[in-house]
């Protein structure tokens, strides 16, 4: 009885050692937290280039 509980214990121990996984979720994780800097920094520059082309525009249309 002792043996067997004692080799559930070291299977118990063994799978909690095991982190292969852990990282593939700490690199999805990465990937997502740059993705979504990446599109909040787009979207401020859109807007700016935006307002520079519609500045752009309305100079060059009351020009002519």
């Amino acid at each position: 009885m002792r043996h067997l509980m004692l080799k559930s214990y070291s299977k118990f121990e063994a799978f909690l050692a095991h982190q292969e996984g852990q990282d593939l979720v700490e690199y999805a994780l990465v990937v997502a937290l740059i993705a979504f800097g990446a599109i909040t920094a787009l979207q401020g520059l859109a807007t700016e280039i935006n307002t520079a082309f519609a500045t752009l525009s309305s100079d060059l249309g009351s020009s002519l």
